[in-house]
């Protein structure tokens, strides 16, 4: 007869535990990699939502609240704005078409994939139409300054967004500069013994994500013309002197 000791029981369930963690920590990785792509869509779509709400809401108060000559002045914004990116498009040797390609993009994606473009039209032709849509006719005309607003905001929201996107080459070139000149400074610092500061790495790390999305909210929300150059250079050059800085108090061993 074999009599099991308590000491072989412990051992016996710590391997049991540890292996029940080992597969735990498996399945988690797996399942974490699975869900990787749907978590970064989901979050590219709030944001997308919020920055769309918000800017709405901007029209609206400026046009509404601000703005003596109400939608007109939004139009002239849009239509002068446009043809600044029109123009920097051209100069940069790009697409002019992937401006109004994005604007046209995303009025489509906001108002004819809802169907609220086509019920406006609908509308607009006066047929005959059910009590249930006549209730929504009734509220779509209540409301249609408003509608109208977000449509106009809609365009000018994709028109700037294809504009900042043009000073991604630039943000790229300046980090990389500025991400060797600091490497180069790490490993002088590195060589001759000088002392690091994390403290000093991650604010600079952290400053750069604050001072790009103040940059680009801006450059979306802005309510009035707006050349992106007032925005990109003075972006580039302050995030150059951040990337250089965070890269230069980088942690000495890797």
């Amino acid at each position: 007869m074999i009599v099991r000791t308590g000491r072989g029981t412990t051992q016996q369930r710590r391997r049991r535990q540890l292996a029940s963690r080992n597969a735990s920590f498996h399945e988690a990785g797996f399942t974490g990699a699975l869900l990787a792509p749907l978590k970064l869509v989901f979050a590219l779509t709030l944001t997308f939502v919020g920055i769309t709400l918000v800017a709405w809401i901007v029209d609206w108060t400026f046009v509404f609240k601000v703005w003596p000559d109400g939608i007109d002045r939004l139009k002239s914004i849009l239509a002068a704005d446009l043809t600044r990116a029109l123009d920097l498009a051209e100069w940069q040797g790009g697409v002019p078409s992937a401006v109004t390609g994005t604007a046209n993009f995303l009025y489509a994606l906001v108002f004819r994939f809802t169907g609220i473009h086509d019920m406006g039209m609908r509308f607009a032709e006066g047929a005959a139409l059910s009590i249930p849509d006549t209730i929504v006719r009734n509220t779509y005309v209540a409301n249609r300054d408003a509608i109208e607003v977000a449509m106009i905001g809609t365009q000018l929201l994709g028109v700037r967004l294809a504009t900042l996107a043009m000073m991604v080459a630039l943000l790229a070139l300046i980090y990389l500069v500025s991400a060797a000149d600091g490497l180069t400074q790490r490993a002088i610092r590195r060589t001759s013994g000088g002392r690091e500061s994390a403290s000093l790495y991650h604010r600079a790390k952290h400053l750069q994500v604050a001072l790009i999305a103040i940059g680009l909210l801006t450059g979306l929300l802005w309510p009035a013309t707006l050349d992106v150059r007032w925005i990109g250079l003075p972006l580039a050059a302050t995030l150059g002197v951040l990337t250089r800085l965070q890269w230069t108090y980088y942690k000495k061993h890797l």
